[in-house]
């Protein structure tokens, strides 16, 4: 192929699908790195003669025949393999004189896809379950393309050109709905566009430590939570740094009676220079009266940074040094879900607030440090494995920053905190002597903001509901509600209604995500 050679070996051209993210997932577990690039950002890069060794088109929630954009460029080095997924397909479609037609219902759902006699695809069988979201088909085959694979209705699902590396799907091959997605991925990288593996766990490693090699001997403040985004973060970066780096663990209060364990035990057990700070007071007060979800993460941020910028002021004067980085595990699902970055053909929805993107790195004049920041969940746990990390730190629960304070519907206050602690400690010991623990992906309880009938010692009461959340997930993007035993749940509501007072109910929440969040605020 002409031109330079980027790092990178795959890129993605992000039209704004929902899926979009999961196409870096699913790459990325065949082997192969990747990254997601905006439109402007491919412009840039093929204007300066710098191409990937493949690029993918995403889907999107436009239809083609809105878009204005001449997209010729993309095509323009014939050595370039691409791949067209959905919206990508109709992009790559019209730039080949195919004519695209708006259906009069849209496809959206399961659907059955066929491969045609004369094309192969290994380990995908003739007939194949995929997932399709769309409303605009192609009337016809591109110039210089055979069709590879028709739908049970008659319309074109696949294409491939006669000379050059192209190919496109109408469905989505990235989710897991579609049964060979991974299969059809792979033929596309391996068979049309020729790529050797070239991502692990222990290439995600290696650059993750470049990145905080790039520090030198500057001073790093690290925000710990303890979690196991943070734990990975410091860990890695203390092989680098070593005594360079300051970890600093607020508590606010909002924690669970297994965050405290786990933060003692971390001291004790690892090289982390770990400082606690005792802020309850200080949340508790600011938080009182207040019942709106949103209302409360910004006093849970905003009190985070006044809380952490005046301790470190002050542990800098004690020791007098001078601190240049915050390091931060901030994730790929925290960065998507807390802006809507410029996309063509749509925006993504900010979903909620988190507490990692906030203005903490501008007040305090600090250079944000996040090496972790274009990896899953999934991803950072393989680095814990390489890191040599206890399994229980590397499979603990995911904890959303503002703690309990989001699994409290309604106002806080010292008795509601407890329900939700004692109930939370009760599920966590049930989850652990049943050895279910690390079969799920998070679970926790809920305070419901409403009263409930019940009977206990003979008489009647009007008591509160604890609800259970528990989830099944490979990165939080998507996640579905756990199947349990009828005998764990029974044992879970039966001790949280005896031990936890004023409760006299438990609820399960049977709500996958979407349409829910995984968190109730």
């Amino acid at each position: 192929m002409s031109g330079n050679r980027y790092k990178t070996q795959i890129w993605t051209l992000d039209f704004g699908s929902q899926y979009t993210q999961l196409i870096t997932r699913k790459t990325r577990e065949l082997g192969f790195s990747t990254k997601i690039f905006t439109l402007d950002d491919i412009k840039t890069k093929f204007n300066k003669n710098i191409y990937p060794r493949a690029l993918v088109l995403s889907g999107g929630p436009q239809s083609i025949q809105a878009d204005r954009i001449d997209y010729a460029f993309i095509f323009k080095n014939k050595k370039l393999p691409v791949l067209g997924i959905c919206y990508g397909m109709h992009v790559l479609a019209k730039c080949f004189k195919s004519t695209i037609k708006t259906g009069k219902i849209g496809e959206y759902g399961h659907a059955v896809v066929e491969v045609t006699n004369s094309y192969s695809i290994r380990n995908c069988p003739a007939k194949t379950n995929v997932w399709m979201s769309h409303g605009d088909y192609l009337g016809n085959i591109p110039t210089d393309f055979n069709m590879v694979m028709k739908s049970d209705n008659g319309y074109i699902a696949g294409i491939r050109h006669k000379k050059r590396p192209l190919l496109a799907f109408q469905f989505h091959p990235e989710v897991k709905h579609t049964e060979h997605g991974k299969d059809l991925l792979y033929h596309f990288y391996k068979d049309i566009a020729g790529l050797k593996e070239d991502w692990s766990s222990a290439e995600m490693l290696k650059k993750t430590m470049d990145l905080v090699k790039s520090v030198g001997d500057a001073k790093v403040l690290c925000a710990f939570s303890g979690g196991v985004d943070s734990l990975v973060a410091a860990t890695l970066a203390s092989k680098v740094i070593d005594k360079n780096l300051f970890c600093f663990f607020v508590d606010n209060g909002l924690l669970r009676p297994q965050d405290y364990h786990h933060i003692n035990t971390l001291k004790k057990e690892t090289n982390l220079n770990i400082n606690i700070i005792d802020a309850k007071l200080e949340f508790l007060t600011k938080l009182k009266g207040i019942s709106d979800p949103e209302k409360k993460r910004k006093i849970i941020g905003n009190t985070f940074i006044e809380v952490f910028e005046k301790k470190v002021r002050q542990y800098e004067k004690q020791h007098k040094i001078h601190f240049k980085y915050l390091l931060q595990g901030t994730l790929y699902p925290d960065v998507i879900e807390s802006f809507s970055p410029h996309k063509k053909g749509g925006k993504s929805e900010t979903i909620k607030s988190h507490h990692n993107v906030g203005g903490l790195p501008d007040r305090m004049k600090l250079k944000l440090l996040e090496p972790l920041r274009y990896l899953f969940k999934d991803e950072v746990r393989k680095l814990g494995v390489e890191l040599k990390l206890k399994n229980e730190w590397i499979y603990r629960h995911p904890f959303p920053g503002p703690g309990i304070a989001i699994r409290v519907l309604n106002e806080l206050n010292t008795s509601s905190i407890k329900k939700v602690q004692q109930s939370d400690q009760i599920l966590f010991e049930e989850l652990h002597s049943s050895k279910l623990y690390q079969s799920v992906w998070q679970a926790f309880t809920v305070y419901l903001p409403v009263l409930t009938v019940g009977v206990k010692g003979d008489a009647r009461v009007y008591e509160g509901v604890i609800c259970l959340r528990i989830v099944e997930s490979q990165d939080g993007m998507t996640a579905s509600w756990s199947d349990l035993p009828n005998i764990f749940l029974s044992k879970v509501s039966s001790r949280i209604t005896n031990e936890v007072k004023g409760i006299t109910r438990v609820v399960y929440d049977i709500t996958s995500k979407p349409p829910g969040t995984i968190e109730w605020e």
